[in-house]
């Protein structure tokens, strides 16, 4: 079977969802095996001559259950990989579907193949070491991104499988990737690939020598002087531009897009979306532009002749679709046909201007005197030289209109995606183009004609005659009558000058064709191409119908169908003027950001900036955006304004909608910059009481599994504070290492893709407090570092085991000890919705997770296949619906487990914000909820202010409190005193805390001494008599705030409580579980908080 065959089968299977699975063979030398063993890798072996697959049936089985839930065919392929130049073999990366890595001593390793085996087994190199080994030396290939076209993308060795014995770890490509890869890769020879000259240098030469060369040159000229100052300013404009394109485009590989991609790969998805839309559309006007400039010619020569069709404009508009037609004709037939008709254009181009530089040197018949041309002479010269504005016209109105002219110099870089190499083609062929068509328009300067002439051979100065009018004077001609009178002829008057110039007058009419016809060419190819790498992208979703390519070179026909609709539009216009300057500042919009993106490239000092051309300079890169800009505005503010307002709204739009691409840009690159050089200049400034801000870590496991915790946070921290949740993985460092690893990326992803703006952070540990201990130790950078730990309350810990009751205590300890804010959150319905998602999920292993299956012997096998499969392994993968059975009663449970836990997601309704502000923090208590009711979900919320007073004096403390609220300007509903808060608690509510605190009790006062001391030596964590009765006025006080915060706040939305402090050695760990538990029983949401007894309120200005 050919290799296309291979594939084409593989993913007719792919796509029945037959699960594949890629076995690779490695020949070895077989010198030191046995016969039996020879022929078993002689067997092996045979597999990388030719791919074999075996359908079995998979057995599904629901390891709950053990019952069989499902059969589904899968394939089992042998592939090997050749290399794309001689057909030699080549090895693989590692096969993570095999079994363990292999280790190379003597003997056995354990799982029943020798060490020769093994290397039969799985990938290896013979490397220059001169032993075989995983390790791989450097290789291009393993740059490459997935889908490259210029080779395949292979995959080192994870320092995993390199350095942990044993260790199963998975290759995160799946086999549609590498089906795809390769399928490029056959595919590879078909492309059409240009070299500098034909891609570029000719492409650029053929759009710079457009429609203004025959046909407005001169009238530029006659305007704007021989100064030539409009022709080095453009010249200027386009050369710093291509100097910063070549230092863009030599830093990597590029690819298709054009000004689209430089600039997208370089400021961001942003910038490069709202360019890239603009400046197809420049070029998709620009067909319009040159396909009118060739019409104008037609129709002069129609109205020469007397053959006009209906008037001079109509006649415009019906050549140019005519010639758009054809012209589209030519597109769709494919690059081949378009760069052969560029090349023949381009002949004719340069026979014609030859021919312009040699009609200047024949002398001049009588017919030309009388229409301005006297050949070189130094009157005309001198005449020509200052300029002479007309018509309104002024120098950057002249310029708008001639700056087309100079804007091809993208042309190559816009079908960079076809060139063999872009990084040295681009700076070459484009510059040598700037200088050659800029010596051209210099030289064309034409000081050899008169700004007007009558064209009248009887308008000669007879003997006696003064005349004063002009340098034809000197030559015997009056064209004073041009004062006075419209002429037909000279600079300013005859758009057809050069035909009249040259030495033969039918080829500058095929050189204006030649141009004229080239560049719009060019712009029909160069529109489509950018549109197409622009939706390919998918940054414009709606968009996405364009990007579909045709044919073996990707044709972007409906790209094409797109531009000739809005040339057709633009052609209607038939006015070359009004047509020119709307491109002028589309074009320049795109050199400004070309520009720019390289000055910002360079100002990011990456380490990724690396362009391999040197020839440029940041600053003058800077100074090139801003001559850009400053031109765009002095030819015409308003369309200026307009170009950037729509650069704006398109900006905004991809900036909104956040499409999912990371190109490594340089405004990711500054943005990392600023933030370390901000955090260092932060940490050189003191901290101080008015910038106090909560910056949590919250302990909430996988973010996802408890979004109360996480809501909340969000919700304290949203955009002004640091919000860190932390997940510490239980348990051995080396199993929990993969892990921890995989779901870093995935859970922050999933924050992103909530809105969450969080830093996700896991540590491996061997306990939850360790692990916590760990993080509250070295989180942060300088002052940019947490200062609260929130929590959830452990709602099962009277179920617990003591070491758990003791890692939990130990982590409010241990935030008390490192002087964070501590906040617990209690939710009577629970946190932790872990359970729900599971159950309600389908329970299915990971796609790479592994179990071994020896197919050798397998009943489902033929006879054929068992000398080929001997050894060989694969890897099963167990998936399906899993779904377990829930009683009714427990699925309400889950309900309102889970309406509960997403509460904080909605618009809290109108209600009341408690805060029991019993004692002094430092104002954390007070703070944080006072930062709730400033958010969008709790604006309806009032606080209602709670605080202890002393009977006797309650008015004197709501006044003290209430001067005390107005000076930290927090607005509030109410502030109530609490002057019986000493009162003794019911027995009802002694007996609910009692029986809680039973199970963990000594009663070693019941007991015989020797028995009560056996008794505290086996169990030191339970709470004993003593130790009851020593704090029994603080039990008291938590027994009788429940039953004070069950009168008061039991309707409020969120309660605010201070949190009680255990002291260390002195409290036992379930005794302070029970007084947290009574404290917060059967309430609404409540915070337990407690400040580190800093200030974080001030009263001072």
């Amino acid at each position: 079977m050919s290799v296309r065959g291979q594939f084409f089968f593989i993913h007719q299977l792919y796509k029945k969802n037959v699960v594949i699975y890629w076995l690779t063979n490695q020949n070895s030398s077989n010198a030191s095996l046995t016969g039996e063993q020879k022929g078993q890798a002689a067997s092996r072996n045979a597999l990388s001559m030719f791919p074999i697959f075996v359908a079995i049936q998979k057995v599904f089985v629901d390891p709950l259950a053990g019952k069989q839930l499902e059969k589904k065919p899968v394939c089992i392929f042998q592939m090997e990989h050749y290399a794309s130049v001689r057909g030699e073999h080549v090895n693989p990366v590692f096969e993570a579907s095999k079994d363990d890595p292999p280790h190379y001593d003597d003997g056995f390793s354990g799982n029943g193949y020798s060490n020769a085996e093994h290397r039969d087994l799985r990938p290896s190199v013979v490397s220059a070491f001169g032993h075989n080994t995983l390790d791989r030396a450097p290789n291009i290939d393993f740059y490459r991104n997935a889908g490259s076209v210029s080779g395949h993308r292979a995959i080192r060795p994870s320092l995993q499988e390199l350095h942990d014995m044993f260790q199963k770890v998975s290759v995160n490509l799946s086999p549609a990737t590498e089906l795809g890869a390769s399928l490029l890769i056959t595919e590879k020879g078909g492309f059409v690939k240009f070299g500098w000259i034909k891609g570029v240098l000719v492409r650029c030469m053929l759009n710079i020598w457009g429609v203004m060369l025959f046909i407005r040159l001169s009238w530029v000229f006659g305007q704007a002087g021989l100064g030539v100052v409009i022709v080095l300013l453009s010249i200027v404009v386009t050369s710093v531009t291509c100097l910063s394109m070549s230092a863009i485009c030599t830093n990597g590989v590029v690819r298709g897009g054009g000004a689209y991609y430089l600039i997208s790969r370089s400021l961001g998805p942003e910038f490069g979306g709202s360019i890239g839309l603009i400046f197809a559309f420049a070029n998709a006007v620009a067909v319009a532009m040159y396909v009118v400039g060739f019409a104008e010619t037609v129709v002069d020569l129609l109205e020469e002749n007397n053959a006009i069709m209906v008037d001079q404009q109509n006649d415009i508009r019906i050549v140019g679709c005519i010639t758009v037609v054809l012209l589209l004709g030519i597109s769709v037939a494919g690059m081949e046909w378009e760069a052969k008709a560029q090349i023949f254009l381009l002949i004719i181009l340069l026979v014609a201007i030859a021919n312009v530089f040699i009609g200047t040197v024949i002398p001049a018949t009588k017919d030309k005197n009388s229409k301005g041309f006297f050949n070189y002479h130094e009157s005309i010269i001198s005449e020509n030289f200052l300029p002479e504005f007309r018509d309104g016209e002024t120098f950057f109105s002249v310029f708008a209109i001639f700056f087309p002219a100079a804007t091809g110099i993208l042309a190559g870089a816009n079908i960079s995606g076809d060139l063999k190499d872009p990084q040295a083609a681009l700076p070459k062929g484009t510059l040598l183009a700037i200088f050659i068509t800029g010596i051209t328009y210099l030289g064309v300067a034409l000081c050899v004609i008169v700004r007007d002439a009558t064209g009248n051979l009887n308008d000669t100065i007879v003997e006696g005659m003064s005349c004063n009018f002009s340098a034809a004077c000197d030559f015997g001609y009056d064209f004073s009558a041009c004062a006075t009178k419209k002429c037909s002829f000279g600079l300013m008057n005859n758009f057809q000058v050069m035909t009249m110039v040259s030495g033969f007058g039918p080829l500058i009419i095929a050189g204006t064709f030649s141009a004229t016809l080239s560049s719009a060419l060019a712009s029909l190819v160069s529109a489509p191409k950018v549109f197409q790498a622009l939706c390919k992208d998918n940054i414009y979703q709606g968009l996405k119908f364009f990007a579909k390519g045709h044919g073996k070179n990707n044709e972007p026909i409906r790209g094409y169908v797109l531009t000739f609709i809005i040339a057709v539009a633009f052609i209607l216009i038939a006015e070359l003027n009004t047509i020119a300057p709307i491109i002028s500042n589309f074009f320049l919009a795109s050199y400004a950001l070309i520009n720019f993106s390289c000055f910002h490239a360079s100002y990011a000092k990456s380490p990724g900036w690396r362009p391999a051309y040197k020839y440029y300079n940041m600053w003058l890169s800077l100074f090139g955006a801003l001559l850009c800009c400053v031109v765009m505005f002095v030819i015409n503010w308003w369309a200026a304004l307009l170009t950037y307002g729509i650069e704006l709204l398109l900006y905004i739009y991809v900036t909104v909608k956040k499409p999912d691409v990371n190109w490594g840009s340089s405004t990711q690159a500054v943005t990392f910059i600023s933030a370390v050089n901000n955090t260092l200049v932060l940490s050189g400034v003191d901290e101080h009481v008015k910038n106090f801000r909560p910056q949590c870590i919250v302990l909430t496991g996988a973010p996802k599994t408890r979004p109360a915790l996480l809501d909340l946070a969000h919700s304290l921290t949203k955009n002004y504070g640091l919000f860190q949740p932390l997940s510490a993985h239980q348990g051995s460092r080396t199993d929990k290492l993969q892990e921890l690893n995989t779901n870093l990326e995935s859970h922050q992803a999933w924050l992103r893709s909530n809105k969450r703006k969080a830093f996700y952070a896991a540590v491996a540990s061997d306990s939850l407090r360790n692990g916590s201990l760990s993080f509250l130790q070295a989180a942060g950078l300088g002052r940019l570092k947490p200062n609260t730990l929130m929590i959830g309350f452990k709602r099962d810990w009277r179920a617990a085991g003591a070491a758990a009751i003791q890692g939990y205590v130990g982590i409010l300890h241990d935030a008390f000890d490192f002087e964070y804010g501590t906040v617990v959150l209690r939710i009577s319905q629970g946190l932790d919705i872990s359970h729900v998602i599971k159950a309600n999920g389908k329970l299915t292993f990971s796609k790479y997770s592994k179990m071994l299956c020896v197919l050798h012997h397998h009943p489902s096998l033929g006879e054929p296949f068992r000398p080929f499969l001997e050894g060989l392994t694969c890897t099963f993968l167990l998936s399906g619906p899993a779904t377990l059975p829930q009683s009714a009663e427990m699925a309400k449970v889950n309900q309102r487990l889970v309406d509960a836990s997403t509460q904080f997601q909605k618009k809290i309704g109108k209600g009341t914000i408690d805060v029991w502000w019993l004692f002094d923090d430092g104002g954390l208590t007070l703070l944080l909820p006072y930062i709730l009711t400033t958010r969008k979900k709790w604006k309806d919320c009032k606080l209602r202010v709670f605080i202890a007073g002393q009977p006797g004096r309650i008015q004197q403390d709501k006044e003290e409190m209430e001067s005390l609220l107005k000076k930290f300007r927090i607005k509030y509903a109410e502030i109530s005193v609490v002057s019986d808060v000493s009162v003794r608690p019911s027995s009802e509510s002694m007996k609910v805390f009692e029986d809680m605190i039973e199970p963990f009790r000594l009663h070693e006062g019941t007991k015989e001494m020797a028995q009560a001391e056996s008794l505290r030596k086996d169990s030191p964590w339970k709470i004993s008599d003593a130790e009851l009765e020593t704090f029994e006025e603080k039990t008291n006080l938590q027994i009788r705030l429940n039953e004070l915060l069950q009168e008061s706040s039991r309707a409020a939305k969120l309660i605010i409580v201070s949190m009680p402090i255990a002291r260390k050695e002195s409290v036992p760990d379930h005794l302070y579980m029970a007084w947290l538990d009574i404290l917060t029983k059967n309430l609404p949401p409540t915070l337990l908080i407690r400040g580190n007894h800093k200030s974080v309120l001030t009263f001072y200005s």
